[in-house]
């Protein structure tokens, strides 16, 4: 699935908007920059100012991470928690051998690990083994709420918290490439994974540590990153309404 419209009236009556995020831009920044540009021209269009028009994003997209963002306007916020629901898919470049506090590259490596016991065998074995219903524990590095707090409130103030585990599903998972200490893997799952921990989690079931080094959404339900717009496409297709 795509995106076209065919007049600015399409963004009042609702659509689904697929995004390729930039590397370290937030879901807020997408969301804001898309919406300021919609209202600045339905006035310029329509010569009145549109009160509470609504734009909105199904999912977070952490700043590190690129790829598929779902932003849907007017009427289509409705769909918000539906797409949020859909399985997402992710192209994870993970570094063996190290680990920070939070599972990417946002702090500082703190503690190192041997690899030299790892080999290709093990890893596609180690993936696998991840197939399926599990609990996951969610990064301290999160935007969890915990008692009414994000959870990177505190863990950016060096306070400890508890993360409760989230059930999650895997249902895909496959190695790309494999380039000790760097590998790259396909993985599917469902709302709430997030690939940070999986990250981490595959490091210690491997004997030794790891982090995310890139990360990638490419699909989200229906929706794929190849049909996705980058905000300059955006912009120019805004021209033409």
């Amino acid at each position: 699935m795509g995106f076209s419209v065919e007049s600015m009236d399409d963004f009042i009556t609702g659509t689904v908007i697929p995004v390729n995020k930039p590397y370290e831009w937030t879901s807020f920044d997408i969301v804001k920059k898309i919406k300021n540009q919609i209202s600045k021209r339905l006035r310029q269009s329509s010569q009145i100012r549109i009160k509470n028009f609504k734009v909105g994003h199904a999912g977070t997209l952490d700043p590190l991470a690129e790829g598929l963002v779902l932003l849907c306007t007017g009427k289509a916020t409705k769909q918000i928690n539906q797409l949020m629901a859909d399985e997402k898919e992710y192209v994870a470049t993970i570094v063996l051998g190290k680990t920070t506090p939070s599972y990417d590259l946002e702090t500082p490596f703190d503690k190192e690990f041997p690899i030299s016991h790892i080999n290709e065998k093990l890893v596609t074995e180690t993936l696998i083994s991840f197939l399926g219903e599990q609990d996951q524990i969610p990064p301290v590095f999160s935007a969890k709420f915990i008692d009414g707090k994000r959870a990177y409130d505190y863990a950016r103030k060096g306070q400890d918290v508890e993360m409760k585990p989230s059930r999650i599903n895997i249902t895909e998972i496959e190695l790309l490439e494999y380039n000790l200490p760097e590998i790259i893997f396909k993985v599917t799952c469902s709302k709430g994974t997030y690939i940070r921990s999986l990250a981490n989690d595959i490091g210690k079931r491997l004997d030794s540590g790891a982090y995310l080094k890139k990360l990638i959404r490419t699909r989200i339900g229906s929706y794929k990153l190849d049909s996705a717009i980058t905000i300059e496409e955006f912009e120019k297709i805004l021209t033409t309404l």
